[in-house]
């Protein structure tokens, strides 16, 4: 889990800061193919962190149910001797 997680936040990182270089390009360019890039770029530089987020949390929700379950489990054996 921890290995996915971290794989994920460097992709994350890569992927960020290729948009950051490529919203800078297209800002620096005068053409209307470039602008209509810069808003897609723009608009991904703020939907992927959110996206990245819900990952995260989604990989946290889900750890915190297989530890309570593997208590509960724990718990309902040592009830049953």
């Amino acid at each position: 889990m921890k290995k996915c997680k971290r794989t994920l936040a460097l992709f994350g990182v890569a992927l960020l800061v290729a948009l950051y270089l490529l919203t800078l390009i297209f800002a620096l360019i005068d053409s209307p193919w470039s602008f209509e890039c810069l808003k897609v770029s723009v608009g991904l530089t703020i939907f992927i962190p959110v996206l990245l987020w819900i990952y995260l949390a989604m990989f946290r929700y889900i750890d915190q149910r297989r530890q309570s379950a593997a208590g509960a489990d724990e718990k309902k054996e040592r009830n049953d001797f």
